[in-house]
């Protein structure tokens, strides 16, 4: 047996599946495409995480693509973290170039132009569906570590947290959160450090300044209501297919933290959301987040140890993970450490730099006869990628260098009105869309403070007019007096000149 059919058998035993998968491609040897070993993707290994890495221009969001209308395709919803804003095209079929027929000509495999359901999303002022979540869902835990608060910072707003629980004060906003802060060391310090001890100026101070940081990143856009409900993530249409929910982020590429912040609070509630699925013949949802690196790069070390932990746990839930982003040491260790399914595109060695990274990204790969992966890393076309699965078996499949199939949808955005016609046509804007700004604790509080201050207005009153009902009693009395005195002067001083008008009278006589 040549080298080459045993290449072809050796791919196609470790890319079998028993149940349903989803076809990627076609593995190459020596330059050439060997449509008989095909690379296929267990559809129940689809949670078990992954990494779609590469250049930039070398195929990243395209695979993305392909592995998300497939999945749709299957009856598994998707969430697509679309930074570049370059995925809204998966709602259109393709455009059916002759460059896409002549690939599946050499992958001896079927083209069919299709699109697929969508949801857009928005976490700001764009067109879609908005996505919030109160300040009281992400809890003092959590949104402690998104501040990355120190210790003692973090005691403190578990303590603010307490008292709104137990004083019925809903924190739904970032400016509820404000004002109980200041609350807690001004109008209000004598009632929490008779119940919860003495809270430090400086230290709420601190907590204000980091809230701020946060706001300016546009995280006041975020929390609020109403929030969004993850079960709105696992839709299907009437054909059973999964609804791709396109969550447009081209206004915070500047933001990372806004974006960590989302992407932690969204992982949180699926979590504590979802069931236990076990094992299942498929996911529940996936999520593909493009420009992985936007995550971990400005997030501090307890962040990203809660990221970790939930990657950890998800999949029990059904939920598949995905990153995309240049390099696979853009995401940490850890991380790397629990995705099953790597689909590694081209990387450039143009600097030491970039050859010592070749060098660690192709120690993520299995060992093979076939391939020099270093080699094979800086030869791989656009469109091509090294590829390495899990089997049925939670095994390690073979490493393919793979000619990947074409997206069956659009490879292109979608038009204003075509965007447009696509919102307003959506079942989920009128459920997220109307802002509410009910009565919370901003509200009560800056009540129960104009009522504090009405009282001591209305007591200082009730001083001054007692204090001037006293002096002008005392003012009454002196003037009483004066008057009394002078009546008595004035009569002597009638009776004076009668006396002495009667004397001269009998004069006169």
């Amino acid at each position: 047996m040549s080298n080459t059919e045993n290449f072809s058998r050796h791919i196609s035993e470790g890319y079998q599946p028993k149940g349903d998968y989803i076809y990627l491609g076609a593995a190459m040897y020596k330059g050439e495409v060997h449509a008989d070993a095909a690379v296929k993707i267990p559809l129940k290994t689809m949670n078990r995480h992954g990494l779609i890495a590469g250049a930039t221009g070398t195929g990243k969001s395209k695979t993305l693509q392909i592995l998300a209308e497939n999945l749709s395709k299957k009856g598994v919803p998707v969430l697509l973290m679309d930074v570049k804003g370059d995925l809204s095209g998966i709602a259109k079929p393709s455009d059916e170039e002759d460059f896409i027929y002549a690939r599946h000509e050499k992958l001896k495999f079927p083209f069919e132009a299709s699109g697929s359901p969508v949801e857009i999303l928005s976490l700001s002022e764009e067109e879609g569906v908005r996505l919030r979540a109160t300040v009281s869902e992400f809890g003092p835990v959590l949104l402690s570590r998104i501040l990355d608060l120190s210790d003692t910072q973090s005691g403190i707003l578990s303590i603010i947290f307490k008292y709104c629980d137990d004083n019925h004060l809903p924190l739904l906003d970032l400016k509820d959160l404000k004002k109980i802060l200041q609350f807690a060391t001004g109008e209000g310090k004598e009632e929490f450090e008779n119940s919860y001890g003495r809270i430090s100026v400086a230290s709420t101070g601190a907590i204000l300044r980091k809230i701020v940081g946060l706001e300016q990143q546009g995280a006041d856009k975020f929390f609020g209501e109403k929030s969004f409900e993850v079960e709105d993530l696992t839709r299907k249409n009437t054909e059973g297919y999964g609804f791709i929910n396109i969550l447009r982020l081209t206004d915070i590429q500047d933001r990372p933290k806004l974006f960590s912040t989302f992407m932690l609070s969204l992982l949180a509630e699926i979590y504590n959301t979802f069931p236990e699925q076990g094992d299942s013949d498929k996911p529940k949802l996936v999520l593909f987040i493009d420009e992985a690196h936007l995550i971990f790069e400005q997030a501090s070390r307890a962040l990203q140890d809660q990221i970790e932990s939930i990657v950890k746990l998800i999949r029990s839930k059904g939920v598949g993970i995905y990153f995309v982003t240049q390099n696979p040491t853009d995401v940490p260790a850890d991380v790397l450490g629990q995705l099953g399914l790597k689909i590694q595109h081209a990387l450039r060695a143009f600097t030491a730099k970039d050859r010592k990274a070749i060098k660690l990204a192709a120690e993520n790969y299995p060992i093979s006869d076939f391939y020099d992966t270093k080699t094979e890393l800086t030869s791989l076309g656009i469109g091509e990628a090294l590829v390495t699965a899990l089997d049925e078996k939670g095994r390690p499949t073979p490493l393919a260098a793979t000619m990947l199939r074409a997206p069956m949808s659009r490879m292109d955005i979608l038009t204003k009105e075509e965007l447009k016609e696509l919102t307003a046509n959506s079942a989920l804007i009128a459920k997220y869309n109307q802002e509410i700004d009910r009565e919370s604790a901003y509200e009560i509080l800056t009540g129960k403070i104009d009522r504090a201050d009405a009282d001591k207005a209305r007591e200082k009153a009730k001083e001054e007019r007692k204090k001037f009902e006293k002096a002008s009693t005392g003012r009454g009395r002196k003037s009483s007096n004066g008057t009394e005195k002078a009546i008595v002067k004035v009569l002597t001083s009638a009776t004076f000149i009668r006396g002495v008008m009667g004397v001269l009278n009998k004069l006169m006589k």
